[in-house]
């Protein structure tokens, strides 16, 4: 990694496996796809590498899930043929087909959690971050191949046990 995604982050290190926010975390029903950077709402989000600008979409809204706010994404696949998908974004500055250098800003924090929403029928992990009063972070993925749409993925986690073949554990790439 050339370039750490949230300069403003709470911490510089990437979630320990187990953790909260880790890689793979078992959260009961479902498996986390990426790491948790924990920062305000609003602080900048910066390329880690040089690449493109491969997709710009919806992340995560109200219509799927109550207690989400909506937030975006933006895959930027990097000239070491990784991509990286920045989530969880309340505004992205770059566009589709764009090339964008390391260190540069693509986005901001968005407030993916509304804590009003949140009731003793939410996943326990979500009632957790929410008496951590953790709402805003940067969700980091990173895939070997364009990741695929598929009825298992749902906001960064992966309903099911099976790892998706192209999803890299961020920590080694990182």
């Amino acid at each position: 990694m050339k370039y750490w995604p949230v300069p403003n982050s709470h911490s510089k290190k990437i979630p320990i496996k187990g953790t909260p926010g880790s890689f793979w975390e078992d959260r009961g029903d479902r498996r986390h796809c990426g790491i948790d950077i924990y920062a305000p709402a609003g602080s900048e989000v910066m390329s880690i590498d040089d690449g493109t600008v491969i997709d710009i979409g919806s992340f995560t809204t109200t219509n799927k899930i109550p207690y989400w706010n909506k937030t975006k994404y933006v895959l930027i696949k990097c000239l070491d043929f990784c991509i990286y998908k920045y989530a969880e974004l309340q505004k992205i500055t770059v566009k589709l087909n764009e090339f964008v250098k390391g260190g540069q800003l693509i986005g901001y924090v968005g407030t993916v959690l509304n804590f009003d929403k949140i009731t003793n029928n939410s996943p326990q992990y979500i009632q957790e971050i929410k008496k951590k009063s953790i709402a805003s972070m940067l969700h980091l993925e990173v895939y070997n191949s364009k990741p695929k749409v598929t009825k298992e993925y749902l906001g960064g986690n992966f309903f099911g046990n099976k790892k998706p073949e192209n999803l890299l554990n961020p920590s080694y790439q990182l």
